[in-house]
């Protein structure tokens, strides 16, 4: 099994798909000759050809728009939108029409595209290149949204995402494409979409995260454990659908829960799964349910990171208090 990091995975990932489906389609700004801004892509138009892996016009509205008429003409076109921050110009393609056409077709129809988006911060990136605002996203009816952490579910997301009969918005952690590195099957393999995992066991503290920070969180369980503490990290892996049930069993088995995002605090998930675990967990719980998120502002620029982005230690010190309450 071959040991790869997250751009890398992701890019066998889109060969893998492009070799065994005709209909497979990757578009985007510099996905094609450069191989991305991340070069996640690299190769891929050399391999496959210019028809099949194709360099689009700076245009975000333009890019989502094609790909749903491509879906929609029975291709499975994958979409680059270079950076979180960007995909803004292409929203109203994807809440006016994308994330609506099974519903507006009566079900004649489906768009079975795969919206690539890299979000979040760390790498010391200029202003609209380091947001974390998938929740804009989640609270889109329509759509499914499906946030990988390791580098074997970046892989294994995005084909099933790829083999989805609805769109997909698929969001991949900026600083972890080379920061992060596991074993990767060789072969094709799909990670059912809508299933957490259970990264870690424990029984005194549920850790509830996804994405870029589910390594801090592992870090912060690490942490508790020197102390006695045994923390359950459960990485959502999905957003949309969210496995609520694994979810639910977990903080029922532990009776206190963190949750970890970078997006700003207020009307972030956090929020969300909170009100989930206290309409359906509230008697297992002995303490409030905290939250370690972003601030409400403007992501800062390098100097300024990481004041911003939640910390092991904050991770830590959120479960510690709740563990003494």
């Amino acid at each position: 099994m071959a040991v790869l990091n997250m751009a890398q995975a992701i890019n066998q990932a889109l060969d893998q798909a492009l070799a065994a489906d005709p209909r497979v389609i990757v578009l985007g700004e510099d996905v094609g000759r450069t191989g991305g801004v991340f070069r996640v892509t690299d190769g891929l138009q050399q391999r496959h050809g210019e028809n099949r892996v194709v360099d689009t016009p700076v245009s975000e509205s333009g890019i989502v728009g094609a790909a749903l008429g491509l879906a929609v003409g029975g291709m499975r076109p994958v979409a680059e939108m270079q950076f979180m921050g960007f995909s803004y110009p292409a929203f109203d393609q994807v809440i006016s029409h994308v994330a609506r056409f099974r519903h507006r077709s009566r079900h004649r129809f489906t768009a079975p595209l795969v919206i690539r988006i890299p979000y979040g911060g760390g790498i010391g990136a200029a202003e609209h290149h380091s947001e974390s605002t998938e929740a804009i996203y989640v609270h889109t009816p329509g759509l499914k949204v499906v946030v990988p952490g390791t580098p074997r579910d970046a892989k294994g997301l995005l084909l099933a995402a790829i083999d989805d009969p609805d769109p997909v918005v698929f969001l991949e952690p900026i600083r972890r494409y080379r920061s992060l590195k596991g074993e990767v099957p060789e072969d094709r393999y799909t990670v059912r979409i809508g299933e957490a995992w259970i990264a870690r066991e424990g029984r005194d503290v549920t850790l509830v995260a996804w994405g870029a920070m589910l390594r801090e969180t592992n870090q912060a369980a690490d942490l508790l454990a020197a102390e006695g503490v045994e923390a359950e990290v459960l990485d959502l892996r999905s957003l949309v659908p969210m496995d609520v049930p694994a979810l639910i069993r977990s903080v029922q088995k532990t009776g206190r829960a963190v949750v970890v995002h970078e997006a700003p605090r207020t009307g972030g998930l956090a929020g969300e799964l909170i009100a989930l675990i206290q309409e359906r967990a509230l008697y297992s719980l002995q303490a409030p349910v905290a939250r370690v998120t972003g601030w409400d502002t403007v992501f800062p620029l390098k100097r300024s990171e990481h004041l911003y982005l939640p910390t092991v230690d904050r991770i830590a010190a959120a479960a510690r208090t709740i563990v003494e309450t």
